[in-house]
Protein backbone atom coordinates (compact mmCIF):
# COMPACT_ATOMS: atom_id res chain seq x y z
CA UNK A 1 0.00 0.00 0.00
CA UNK A 2 1.52 3.32 -1.01
CA UNK A 3 0.62 5.00 2.46
CA UNK A 4 3.02 2.31 4.02
CA UNK A 5 5.41 2.51 1.99
CA UNK A 6 5.90 6.26 3.07
CA UNK A 7 6.16 5.73 6.30
CA UNK A 8 8.65 2.69 6.16
CA UNK A 9 10.45 5.39 4.39
CA UNK A 10 10.55 8.03 6.65
CA UNK A 11 11.23 5.76 9.58
CA UNK A 12 14.18 4.33 7.95
CA UNK A 13 15.42 7.55 6.90
CA UNK A 14 15.16 8.64 11.15
CA UNK A 15 16.42 5.17 11.81
CA UNK A 16 13.27 4.84 13.86
CA UNK A 17 10.97 1.96 14.88
CA UNK A 18 8.02 1.42 16.36
CA UNK A 19 9.62 -0.35 19.61
CA UNK A 20 11.54 2.66 20.20
CA UNK A 21 9.32 5.33 19.29
CA UNK A 22 7.29 4.29 22.72
CA UNK A 23 10.16 5.50 24.72
CA UNK A 24 10.12 8.87 23.15
CA UNK A 25 6.72 10.42 23.84
CA UNK A 26 4.68 8.29 26.58
CA UNK A 27 1.35 9.34 26.85
CA UNK A 28 0.88 11.56 30.08
CA UNK A 29 -2.23 12.96 32.61
CA UNK A 30 -2.57 16.44 32.38
CA UNK A 31 -2.62 17.60 36.16
CA UNK A 32 -3.62 20.56 38.04
CA UNK A 33 -7.35 21.72 36.87
CA UNK A 34 -6.53 22.52 32.79
CA UNK A 35 -8.45 21.14 30.31
CA UNK A 36 -7.76 19.08 27.86
CA UNK A 37 -7.64 20.59 24.46
CA UNK A 38 -9.85 19.50 21.41
CA UNK A 39 -9.30 16.31 19.68
CA UNK A 40 -9.90 18.28 16.61
CA UNK A 41 -6.25 17.84 14.41
CA UNK A 42 -6.35 21.14 12.89
CA UNK A 43 -6.25 22.57 16.42
CA UNK A 44 -2.50 21.54 16.98
CA UNK A 45 -0.80 21.59 13.69
CA UNK A 46 0.37 23.97 10.85
CA UNK A 47 -2.89 23.08 8.41
CA UNK A 48 -0.19 22.54 5.31
CA UNK A 49 1.08 20.05 7.49
CA UNK A 50 0.47 16.08 5.87
CA UNK A 51 -0.09 12.93 7.97
CA UNK A 52 1.56 11.03 5.12
CA UNK A 53 3.96 12.43 3.35
CA UNK A 54 2.72 12.61 -0.36
CA UNK A 55 -0.84 11.18 0.22
CA UNK A 56 -3.90 13.46 1.18
CA UNK A 57 -4.76 13.21 4.62
CA UNK A 58 -8.16 11.32 4.16
CA UNK A 59 -6.17 8.46 2.48
CA UNK A 60 -3.36 8.74 5.32
CA UNK A 61 -6.01 8.66 7.88
CA UNK A 62 -7.28 5.50 6.60
CA UNK A 63 -3.98 3.49 6.19
CA UNK A 64 -3.54 4.73 9.92
CA UNK A 65 -6.97 3.26 10.62
CA UNK A 66 -5.84 -0.49 9.11
CA UNK A 67 -2.74 -0.76 11.19
CA UNK A 68 -3.52 -3.92 14.18
CA UNK A 69 -4.15 -2.11 17.54
CA UNK A 70 -0.97 -3.52 18.82
CA UNK A 71 0.44 -0.80 17.46
CA UNK A 72 -1.62 2.15 18.18
CA UNK A 73 0.73 2.89 21.05
CA UNK A 74 3.49 2.98 19.24
CA UNK A 75 1.74 5.05 16.60
CA UNK A 76 0.84 7.73 19.39
CA UNK A 77 4.52 8.06 19.76
CA UNK A 78 4.92 9.56 16.05
CA UNK A 79 4.36 12.97 16.45
CA UNK A 80 1.89 14.98 17.81
CA UNK A 81 -0.87 14.57 14.97
CA UNK A 82 -0.35 11.08 14.70
CA UNK A 83 -1.10 10.76 18.24
CA UNK A 84 -4.34 13.49 17.95
CA UNK A 85 -5.68 11.85 15.13
CA UNK A 86 -5.56 8.57 17.23
CA UNK A 87 -7.29 9.97 20.56
CA UNK A 88 -10.47 11.62 18.39
CA UNK A 89 -13.54 10.51 17.94
CA UNK A 90 -12.74 10.76 13.88
CA UNK A 91 -10.36 7.96 14.07
CA UNK A 92 -13.39 5.64 15.72
CA UNK A 93 -15.21 6.41 12.73
CA UNK A 94 -12.63 5.69 9.96
CA UNK A 95 -12.07 2.17 11.84
CA UNK A 96 -16.20 1.41 11.98
CA UNK A 97 -16.19 2.76 7.91
CA UNK A 98 -13.36 0.10 7.67
CA UNK A 99 -15.31 -2.48 9.71
CA UNK A 100 -12.67 -2.76 11.99
CA UNK A 101 -14.25 -1.57 15.57
CA UNK A 102 -13.57 -4.29 18.17
CA UNK A 103 -15.69 -4.85 21.18
CA UNK A 104 -14.47 -4.86 24.50
CA UNK A 105 -15.94 -5.49 28.14
CA UNK A 106 -15.06 -3.22 30.49
CA UNK A 107 -15.44 -4.41 34.07
CA UNK A 108 -14.78 -2.95 37.38
CA UNK A 109 -13.75 -5.81 39.44
CA UNK A 110 -13.02 -5.93 43.48
CA UNK A 111 -10.65 -8.14 45.20
CA UNK A 112 -11.75 -11.26 47.27
CA UNK A 113 -11.54 -8.75 50.33
CA UNK A 114 -13.39 -5.95 48.96
CA UNK A 115 -10.59 -3.51 49.62
CA UNK A 116 -9.77 -2.68 46.28
CA UNK A 117 -10.52 -2.77 42.85
CA UNK A 118 -9.62 -2.51 39.20
CA UNK A 119 -10.27 -1.98 36.12
CA UNK A 120 -10.22 -4.97 33.41
CA UNK A 121 -11.00 -5.76 30.16
CA UNK A 122 -11.88 -8.59 27.26
CA UNK A 123 -12.16 -9.22 23.94
CA UNK A 124 -15.14 -10.17 22.56
CA UNK A 125 -14.89 -13.77 23.35
CA UNK A 126 -13.88 -13.45 27.15
CA UNK A 127 -10.36 -13.91 26.34
CA UNK A 128 -7.08 -11.66 26.73
CA UNK A 129 -7.84 -10.40 29.86
CA UNK A 130 -5.49 -7.67 31.00
CA UNK A 131 -5.71 -4.45 33.50
CA UNK A 132 -6.01 -0.83 33.11
CA UNK A 133 -3.15 1.53 34.09
CA UNK A 134 -4.63 2.74 37.56
CA UNK A 135 -6.73 5.57 37.58
CA UNK A 136 -4.72 8.77 39.01
CA UNK A 137 -6.11 9.97 42.04
CA UNK A 138 -7.25 8.93 45.03
CA UNK A 139 -9.48 5.60 45.37
CA UNK A 140 -13.22 6.92 45.11
CA UNK A 141 -16.75 5.26 45.51
CA UNK A 142 -20.37 6.85 44.54
CA UNK A 143 -18.87 8.10 41.45
CA UNK A 144 -20.14 7.52 37.64
CA UNK A 145 -19.06 5.59 34.59
CA UNK A 146 -20.10 6.45 30.65
CA UNK A 147 -18.80 5.29 27.88
CA UNK A 148 -18.52 8.11 24.93
CA UNK A 149 -16.85 7.56 21.81
CA UNK A 150 -14.90 4.45 22.41
CA UNK A 151 -13.50 6.05 25.50
CA UNK A 152 -14.31 5.67 29.22
CA UNK A 153 -15.24 8.37 31.42
CA UNK A 154 -14.77 8.02 35.11
CA UNK A 155 -16.98 11.07 37.01
CA UNK A 156 -16.74 12.83 40.54
CA UNK A 157 -17.73 10.36 43.64
CA UNK A 158 -15.89 10.76 47.09
CA UNK A 159 -13.18 9.70 48.89
CA UNK A 160 -12.00 8.88 52.17
CA UNK A 161 -8.83 10.04 54.02
CA UNK A 162 -8.20 9.82 57.89
CA UNK A 163 -11.59 10.13 58.56
CA UNK A 164 -12.56 12.96 56.10
CA UNK A 165 -14.55 12.78 53.12
CA UNK A 166 -13.71 14.71 50.01
CA UNK A 167 -16.55 15.00 47.08
CA UNK A 168 -15.21 15.39 43.52
CA UNK A 169 -15.96 17.26 40.57
CA UNK A 170 -13.15 15.44 38.74
CA UNK A 171 -13.41 13.67 35.28
CA UNK A 172 -10.83 10.97 33.84
CA UNK A 173 -10.90 9.59 30.68
CA UNK A 174 -9.32 6.12 28.99
CA UNK A 175 -8.41 5.77 25.83
CA UNK A 176 -7.89 2.11 25.20
CA UNK A 177 -5.43 3.28 21.85
CA UNK A 178 -2.81 4.95 23.96
CA UNK A 179 -3.33 2.93 27.30
CA UNK A 180 -3.82 5.67 29.06
CA UNK A 181 -5.93 8.22 31.58
CA UNK A 182 -6.13 11.88 30.61
CA UNK A 183 -8.31 14.63 33.14
CA UNK A 184 -10.73 16.36 31.22
CA UNK A 185 -12.51 19.63 32.45
CA UNK A 186 -13.87 19.61 36.14
CA UNK A 187 -18.11 19.41 36.25
CA UNK A 188 -19.49 22.37 37.89
CA UNK A 189 -20.77 20.29 40.89
CA UNK A 190 -18.95 18.08 42.76
CA UNK A 191 -21.33 15.29 43.32
CA UNK A 192 -21.40 11.04 44.12
CA UNK A 193 -24.59 8.87 44.06
CA UNK A 194 -25.64 10.17 41.05
CA UNK A 195 -27.20 9.58 37.76
CA UNK A 196 -25.40 10.01 34.22
CA UNK A 197 -25.77 8.82 30.50
CA UNK A 198 -24.44 9.63 27.18
CA UNK A 199 -27.47 10.96 24.91
CA UNK A 200 -26.67 12.00 21.24
CA UNK A 201 -22.41 12.07 21.64
CA UNK A 202 -22.91 13.86 25.10
CA UNK A 203 -22.75 13.30 28.91
CA UNK A 204 -25.24 14.18 31.61
CA UNK A 205 -24.78 14.39 35.23
CA UNK A 206 -28.02 14.70 37.30
CA UNK A 207 -28.86 14.70 40.93
CA UNK A 208 -26.80 12.89 43.79
CA UNK A 209 -25.47 14.15 46.63
CA UNK A 210 -23.52 17.72 47.05
CA UNK A 211 -19.70 18.59 48.89
CA UNK A 212 -22.06 19.03 51.93
CA UNK A 213 -24.34 16.03 51.67
CA UNK A 214 -26.93 17.89 50.38
CA UNK A 215 -29.39 16.28 47.93
CA UNK A 216 -29.36 17.73 44.38
CA UNK A 217 -31.94 18.51 41.55
CA UNK A 218 -29.01 20.27 39.71
CA UNK A 219 -27.93 18.68 35.99
CA UNK A 220 -25.36 19.21 33.78
CA UNK A 221 -23.98 18.35 30.28
CA UNK A 222 -20.46 17.65 29.26
CA UNK A 223 -19.53 18.30 24.95
CA UNK A 224 -16.65 16.16 23.77
CA UNK A 225 -15.73 18.90 21.13
CA UNK A 226 -15.01 21.81 23.64
CA UNK A 227 -14.17 20.03 26.98
CA UNK A 228 -16.51 21.96 28.79
CA UNK A 229 -19.47 21.36 31.23
CA UNK A 230 -22.84 23.19 30.95
CA UNK A 231 -25.32 23.89 33.64
CA UNK A 232 -28.86 22.77 32.75
CA UNK A 233 -32.20 23.06 33.59
CA UNK A 234 -32.77 21.52 37.29
CA UNK A 235 -35.21 18.47 38.22
CA UNK A 236 -38.27 18.89 39.83
CA UNK A 237 -37.05 17.82 42.75
CA UNK A 238 -33.78 16.32 44.60
CA UNK A 239 -32.55 12.98 43.66
CA UNK A 240 -30.27 10.44 44.53
CA UNK A 241 -29.19 6.86 44.27
CA UNK A 242 -30.78 6.71 40.91
CA UNK A 243 -29.62 5.81 37.67
CA UNK A 244 -29.66 7.06 33.51
CA UNK A 245 -30.03 5.94 30.55
CA UNK A 246 -30.07 6.95 26.97
CA UNK A 247 -33.15 5.75 24.53
CA UNK A 248 -34.59 6.77 21.39
CA UNK A 249 -32.30 10.42 22.02
CA UNK A 250 -33.86 11.48 25.30
CA UNK A 251 -32.52 11.06 28.74
CA UNK A 252 -34.17 8.92 31.25
CA UNK A 253 -33.90 9.56 35.17
CA UNK A 254 -34.87 6.58 37.51
CA UNK A 255 -35.05 4.92 40.38
CA UNK A 256 -33.39 5.43 43.63
CA UNK A 257 -34.80 8.34 46.13
CA UNK A 258 -36.55 11.61 45.66
CA UNK A 259 -37.50 14.27 48.33
CA UNK A 260 -40.74 14.22 47.25
CA UNK A 261 -42.17 10.35 47.79
CA UNK A 262 -41.79 8.58 50.52
CA UNK A 263 -39.25 5.25 50.10
CA UNK A 264 -37.78 5.07 46.73
CA UNK A 265 -39.47 6.67 43.79
CA UNK A 266 -41.31 4.81 40.94
CA UNK A 267 -41.37 8.43 39.01
CA UNK A 268 -39.32 8.84 35.79
CA UNK A 269 -37.33 11.96 34.97
CA UNK A 270 -36.95 12.46 31.15
CA UNK A 271 -35.17 15.22 29.40
CA UNK A 272 -35.53 16.14 25.66
CA UNK A 273 -32.34 17.69 24.57
CA UNK A 274 -33.83 19.33 21.81
CA UNK A 275 -36.50 20.99 23.85
CA UNK A 276 -34.27 22.02 26.86
CA UNK A 277 -37.19 20.66 28.93
CA UNK A 278 -37.93 17.41 31.67
CA UNK A 279 -41.16 15.97 31.47
CA UNK A 280 -41.97 12.79 33.99
CA UNK A 281 -43.90 9.26 33.99
CA UNK A 282 -45.08 7.34 36.83
CA UNK A 283 -44.13 3.66 36.01
CA UNK A 284 -40.52 3.60 36.88
CA UNK A 285 -38.45 0.67 38.17
CA UNK A 286 -37.92 1.31 42.17
CA UNK A 287 -34.74 -0.48 44.06
CA UNK A 288 -32.77 -1.22 41.00
CA UNK A 289 -29.52 -3.36 41.85
CA UNK A 290 -28.51 -3.15 37.64
CA UNK A 291 -29.52 -1.80 34.33
CA UNK A 292 -28.80 -1.99 30.61
CA UNK A 293 -29.60 -0.41 27.70
CA UNK A 294 -29.91 -3.65 24.83
CA UNK A 295 -31.52 -3.76 21.58
CA UNK A 296 -33.07 -0.07 22.16
CA UNK A 297 -34.93 -1.58 25.61
CA UNK A 298 -33.99 -1.08 29.13
CA UNK A 299 -33.08 -4.07 30.68
CA UNK A 300 -33.36 -4.09 35.16
CA UNK A 301 -32.94 -5.79 38.05
CA UNK A 302 -35.10 -5.05 40.74
CA UNK A 303 -34.02 -6.08 44.23
CA UNK A 304 -37.52 -6.93 45.66
CA UNK A 305 -37.85 -9.56 42.18
CA UNK A 306 -34.07 -10.51 41.98
CA UNK A 307 -34.98 -13.77 39.63
CA UNK A 308 -36.87 -11.19 37.05
CA UNK A 309 -35.64 -9.30 34.30
CA UNK A 310 -38.03 -5.89 33.98
CA UNK A 311 -37.43 -4.63 30.26
CA UNK A 312 -39.25 -1.10 29.56
CA UNK A 313 -39.92 -0.24 26.06
CA UNK A 314 -39.62 3.42 24.93
CA UNK A 315 -42.08 3.29 21.94
CA UNK A 316 -44.98 2.68 24.76
CA UNK A 317 -43.53 3.53 27.78
CA UNK A 318 -44.88 -0.27 28.66
CA UNK A 319 -42.73 -2.92 30.92
CA UNK A 320 -42.89 -6.73 30.71
CA UNK A 321 -40.84 -9.33 32.85
CA UNK A 322 -39.14 -11.70 32.08
CA UNK A 323 -38.10 -15.26 34.96
CA UNK A 324 -34.46 -15.57 35.34
CA UNK A 325 -33.65 -19.57 35.44
CA UNK A 326 -31.47 -21.37 38.27
CA UNK A 327 -29.32 -22.31 35.28
CA UNK A 328 -25.73 -22.62 36.96
CA UNK A 329 -26.21 -21.06 40.64
CA UNK A 330 -28.99 -20.20 42.24
CA UNK A 331 -27.90 -16.14 42.83
CA UNK A 332 -29.85 -13.86 43.55
CA UNK A 333 -27.96 -10.87 42.96
CA UNK A 334 -26.44 -9.77 39.25
CA UNK A 335 -24.32 -7.14 37.77
CA UNK A 336 -24.92 -6.42 34.01
CA UNK A 337 -22.64 -6.91 31.21
CA UNK A 338 -23.14 -6.74 27.37
CA UNK A 339 -21.58 -8.49 24.66
CA UNK A 340 -22.27 -9.56 20.77
CA UNK A 341 -25.52 -8.20 21.31
CA UNK A 342 -25.73 -10.20 24.77
CA UNK A 343 -27.16 -9.67 28.36
CA UNK A 344 -24.27 -11.13 30.66
CA UNK A 345 -25.60 -11.98 34.21
CA UNK A 346 -22.96 -11.67 36.50
CA UNK A 347 -23.44 -13.00 40.05
CA UNK A 348 -22.38 -10.64 43.67
CA UNK A 349 -21.86 -13.57 45.26
CA UNK A 350 -18.43 -15.59 44.57
CA UNK A 351 -18.86 -18.42 43.44
CA UNK A 352 -16.73 -21.05 42.15
CA UNK A 353 -18.77 -22.98 40.69
CA UNK A 354 -21.07 -20.52 38.82
CA UNK A 355 -21.49 -19.86 34.92
CA UNK A 356 -22.49 -16.48 33.80
CA UNK A 357 -25.83 -16.63 32.60
CA UNK A 358 -26.59 -15.07 28.84
CA UNK A 359 -29.91 -13.49 27.97
CA UNK A 360 -30.20 -13.07 24.04
CA UNK A 361 -33.33 -11.13 23.06
CA UNK A 362 -33.16 -12.23 19.65
CA UNK A 363 -33.16 -15.73 20.22
CA UNK A 364 -36.03 -17.98 19.15
CA UNK A 365 -39.12 -17.89 22.33
CA UNK A 366 -38.22 -20.60 24.71
CA UNK A 367 -33.96 -20.14 23.84
CA UNK A 368 -33.55 -16.43 25.11
CA UNK A 369 -31.10 -18.38 28.17
CA UNK A 370 -28.31 -19.85 28.28
CA UNK A 371 -24.65 -19.69 30.06
CA UNK A 372 -20.81 -18.88 29.55
CA UNK A 373 -17.88 -18.93 30.59
CA UNK A 374 -17.58 -15.29 30.40
CA UNK A 375 -16.62 -13.74 34.22
CA UNK A 376 -14.30 -11.17 36.04
CA UNK A 377 -11.96 -12.50 38.24
CA UNK A 378 -13.73 -11.35 41.28
CA UNK A 379 -16.87 -9.72 42.27
CA UNK A 380 -18.38 -7.31 39.02
CA UNK A 381 -18.99 -3.78 40.31
CA UNK A 382 -20.09 -2.44 36.99
CA UNK A 383 -19.30 -3.21 33.59
CA UNK A 384 -19.52 -1.41 30.25
CA UNK A 385 -18.98 -2.06 26.78
CA UNK A 386 -16.73 -0.42 24.24
CA UNK A 387 -16.38 -0.23 20.82
CA UNK A 388 -12.80 1.03 19.54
Amino acid sequence: MPGFVAVKKRFSEKNMCFSNMVNQEKPSLLKGGHSVRSEAVHDVVDDDSLILSGLPDDISKHCLALVPRSNFLAMGGVCKRWKCFIQSKEFITVRKLAGLLEEWLYILTADSEGKGSHWEVMDSFGHNRRSLPPMPGPRKAGFGVVVLNGKLLVMAGYSSTDGTVSVSAEVYQYNSNLDSWTRLSNMNVARYDFACAEVNGLVYAVGGYGAEGDSLSSAEVYDPDTDKWTVIESLRRPRWGCFACGLEGKLYVMGGRSSFTIGNSKFVDIYDPENHSWCEMKNGCVMVTAHAVLEKKLFCMEWKNQRKLSIFNPDDNSWKTVPVPLTGSSSVGFRFGILNGKLLLFSLKEDPTYRTLLYDPNAEPGCEWGTTDIKPSGLCLCSVTIKA
